[in-house]
């Protein structure tokens, strides 16, 4: 088994890694506690073709599959969690359905943008009432006039209301079928549409330099053409590219726990304490072992769920497993670094502080580890034949 990245993977690894060192790690800090969007270094990724790592070539991206786009996840992931965060959600549950279900126009209209770095692409799912429970959305899109007017509200939306925004795409009930289910169906909604309105930036215990905001629809209407994909299969539309999301998060995940455990050797070796560097005590030499193991096992999860997608077989329990592990790893290994920092880790002016805060929602978006283990377990059972 070879489990070597291909030559034109890491060149793209090596660009990611100078990118961030250069870009976005020396100014991490001060984005975060200003709370403030680093528009330019979107842009900036764009012009190296990485806002649409897996977008079609037709359509502005460089489509590389989710290898390379892993690979280039853990060097932005290491240097800023904001920032990769918000590149993630714009690269996949933003941007795929458009490419995968999208018409020619709609792709060229919309995708191109996001694909070239112009724009930054969000979706919109999640309601003050349903969230992991996404059939449950009351958000609704009713036929008038030529298109469809949408009512209701979204809550916990990233990206929406930087000054990159072209619109969101949202999913919405659109009426019920015989049997008395949903029928749904995903829109694209320009930013300056009538009765679309976003409220301010929430405050949240992490990711603080990353745009999350509610969205109010109020009669919001957008013409047919807004429509993407087939009505009535906007839920299973917006499923199939959970699954390249869920990887995504596993990835970014991977880059906090790997550089958990890089600001931890760089700590122990620095600091002494009774005479000695940290470093040369049992105790802290067991825990840096665990860490790197755990880190290793989560790479090998993540990366074995996206060479499945890359190899077009069923990766669906693949992408569920790796993020599962990779979210609650990147937990485990941060809280360990944390640690060994003793309070200097508790300070904010830390590297690890800031990893430290952003972990805990790697648990919770894309699906918490609880919907995780629905996953894997349905598919454990199916497969048993129970």
């Amino acid at each position: 088994m070879d489990f070597g990245l291909g030559e034109d993977v890491l060149s793209l690894k090596k660009l990611a890694r100078e990118f961030a060192s250069r870009e976005i790690e020396p100014h991490a800090a001060e984005w975060s506690e200003r709370e403030e969007f680093p528009a330019h270094v979107f842009r900036k990724l764009g012009d190296l073709g990485l806002m649409g790592m897996l977008v079609a070539e037709q359509y502005g991206g460089i489509d590389v599959g989710m290898v390379a786009y892993v690979a280039v996840m853990e060097e932005l992931g290491r240097a800023d969690q904001s920032v990769a965060a918000a590149w993630n959600a714009h690269s996949t549950i933003a941007s795929l359905p458009l490419a995968r279900f999208g018409t020619a126009e709609q792709k060229e209209r919309w995708l191109r943008p996001l694909a070239e770095g112009t724009h930054i692409g969000a979706f919109a799912l999640t309601e003050p009432g349903a969230g992991s429970d996404a059939a449950s959305i009351r958000t609704r899109a009713e036929r008038r006039d030529g298109g469809w007017s949408i009512t209701g509200n979204k809550i916990f939306i990233s990206n929406p209301g930087t000054e990159m925004s072209l619109g969101v795409t949202l999913l919405a009930a659109t009426g019920q079928n015989d049997d008395g289910s949903k029928r749904f169906g995903v829109f694209f909604v320009p930013k300056d549409t009538d009765g679309f309105t976003q409220g301010r930036p929430m405050r949240k215990l992490g990711w603080h330099a990353m745009d999350t905001r509610e969205l109010s629809f109020d009669d919001c209407w957008v013409p047919e053409g807004n429509l993407i994909g087939e009505e009535g299969a906007g839920l299973h539309q917006f499923l199939s590219v959970l699954d390249p999301g869920r990887i995504s998060v596993a990835a970014l995940a991977l880059s906090l726990a790997d550089a958990a455990l890089g600001l931890a050797l760089d700590y122990v070796v620095e600091r002494r304490q009774f005479g000695r560097r940290i470093s040369e005590f049992q105790a802290t030499q067991h825990r840096l072992a665990e860490m790197a193991t755990e880190v290793e096992t989560a790479r090998w999860l993540v990366y074995r769920a996206a060479w499945l997608a890359d190899s077009g077989q069923d990766f669906s329990q693949a992408a569920a497993m790796a993020k599962l592990h990779a979210s609650e790893v990147a937990n485990r290994v941060a809280s360990a670094s944390l640690q060994l920092h003793g309070g200097y880790g508790y300070v904010r002016e830390t590297p690890i502080s800031r990893f430290y805060a952003d972990a805990k929602i790697l648990e919770i978006g894309e699906g918490t580890s609880e919907i995780q283990k629905n996953v894997i377990a349905r598919r454990l059972l199916r497969d048993a034949g129970r």
